[in-house]
């Protein structure tokens, strides 16, 4: 099976994401599995039987033109139980997102450094190191590594401190119906090859030098020939000279052991797991 049927180019040749669906109300509300819904970005939303979470949610506020519509607003989002931050790049911690989300929001998590970003925003945090886990609901979560510090290259970022390894992270969900890994945004790690196979990956597969590269992230895939992998990080910021930012699923054809398993989905659509 090819990868495509699904994707657009536009005249600056990006590939752009399916056309967004709207996320209703009814899609926070208590169901009888999981359900797992790309926001667009690196942003996702999981309903896993009535806990509800989001993961990196930029739905507003962004500094840079999109491709797509956003599936909700901060405001129309009528509860969450938590909500998870791998880093704080600007299109992973929306600090205006989160403000917003605020009030309908538990809790949100992060490593520890966003721990503190989080009280700048006076946002009722939680920070973590690597490899611990903490549970919202019925899902137990554990922060996996993450190889992400490229501010430490930048002349602008890397006078405001120097970033450390611990700052970015990952996370493993483990719900009633599979478990779920959110790589982040990451160069490929060793650790990254030897995790249990997870049912669900939800897939970056950015061809830069501080995410994974493709080359990297076809290895990734091929590592766990039956995890489902969910495309994220594509088709949503309009940048055509950020490769971060301009993964083509296309690229994937040939090349990823069962290639049924990807899924290019829209943004706000809901892929289904089942036990």
């Amino acid at each position: 099976m090819k990868v495509g049927l699904r994707i657009m180019r536009n005249v600056k040749k990006q590939a752009v994401a399916p056309k967004t669906i709207p996320i209703l109300r009814e899609a926070f509300d208590k169901i009888n599995d999981t359900e797992i819904r790309w926001l667009s970005s690196a942003g996702i939303m999981i309903n896993s039987h009535g806990t509800v979470i989001m993961i990196d949610p930029l739905l507003e506020g962004f500094d840079l033109p999109l491709l797509v519509e956003m599936p909700i607003l901060p405001k129309d989002v009528p509860s969450l139980d938590g909500v998870l931050i791998t880093h704080c790049d600007n299109d992973h911690f929306s600090r205006l997102t989160c403000k917003n989300l605020a009030p309908v929001t538990k809790s949100f998590h992060g490593p520890h450094y966003l721990a503190e970003l989080f009280a700048e925003e006076d946002l009722k945090g939680n920070g973590y190191d690597i490899g611990e886990s903490f549970e919202i609901g019925n899902m137990k979560i554990k922060l996996t590594p993450a190889d992400h510090a490229w501010q430490n290259e930048s002349s602008k970022y890397s006078k405001i401190r120097k970033y450390q390894f611990e700052d970015y992270c990952g996370y493993w969900i483990d719900t009633p119906d599979g478990t779920i890994w959110m790589v982040g945004d990451s160069r490929l790690l060793q650790e990254h090859l030897q995790m249990p196979e997870p049912d669900v990956m939800l897939f970056d597969f950015s061809d830069n030098s501080w995410h994974i590269g493709l080359d990297n992230a076809i290895k990734l895939a091929n590592t766990y020939p039956n995890t489902e992998l969910i495309l994220i990080h594509w088709g949503t910021v309009d940048a055509p000279e950020m490769n971060a930012f301009n993964g083509d699923p296309k690229s994937l054809n040939g090349r990823v052991v069962n290639p049924e398993r990807i899924r290019v989905v829209a943004p706000g659509e809901a892929f289904v797991l089942k036990k």
